[in-house]
């Protein structure tokens, strides 16, 4: 068998979530490697949507992959799958990476894998995850500015939803009504496949 011949063989025991988590435990370089080679792209265009900044995005990336490393015990994708594991790590690293630039404390969310299973619980999140993949991305794009906006505000530059409210010069309850309305919408287009959905007000 030719030498590249083997290696797409070895790498083929890591193509289920459970086999590639089970790499990192065991704390296989291998495993690491296709770890990166399945999310490196997607999570370094997530940190850089957020940061704008191709040397800060690597730095989040970088530090997220370590962090798998040394929490690889903990990993459990019978709660989960490990594509949304790393990229909600992604996004709680680098909205605490962009506070930073503006002189802001860092949230200091705990990057615990069972924090994680707890934050994917919520549906908003769980869409937000995956915020970074294209169907999701022209999504976001489709919906009314109203609805539009307020979502970038909350995931992209970490705002609060009382900073967002501030920010737009609008009362908190039609923040988090707009947040709902917009996630809901993202929802059923995601669902069905269309964009009639996300154009109605």
């Amino acid at each position: 068998m030719s030498p590249d011949l083997s290696d797409a063989s070895e790498r083929n025991i890591y193509r289920e979530d459970g086999d590639l988590a089970d790499g990192l435990r065991r704390r296989d370089p291998l495993a690491m490697e296709v770890l990166y080679e399945r999310l490196g792209r997607q999570a370094f265009g997530l940190a850089y949507r957020i940061l704008g900044d191709g040397p800060s995005a690597e730095d989040v990336v970088q530090e997220v992959l370590l962090t798998v490393w040394r929490q690889s015990d903990r990993i459990d994708v019978a709660r989960g799958r490990l594509n949304s594991f790393v990229m909600t790590l992604v996004h709680h690293k680098a909205i605490d990476a962009l506070r930073v630039k503006r002189g802001q404390q860092a949230r200091q969310v705990s990057v615990d894998f069972a924090d994680v299973e707890k934050v994917g619980t919520d549906f908003s999140e769980r869409v937000l995850q995956t915020i970074a993949g294209g169907d999701v991305r022209e999504a976001l794009t489709k919906l009314p500015e109203e609805q539009r906006r307020p979502i970038e505000m909350a995931y992209y530059e970490g705002l609060t939803h009382l900073e967002i409210a501030t920010a737009l010069d609008l009362p908190l309850g039609t923040v988090k009504s707009r947040l709902r309305l917009g996630l809901e919408k993202m929802r059923v287009a995601l669902r069905s496949g269309s964009g009639d959905e996300l154009r109605r007000s």
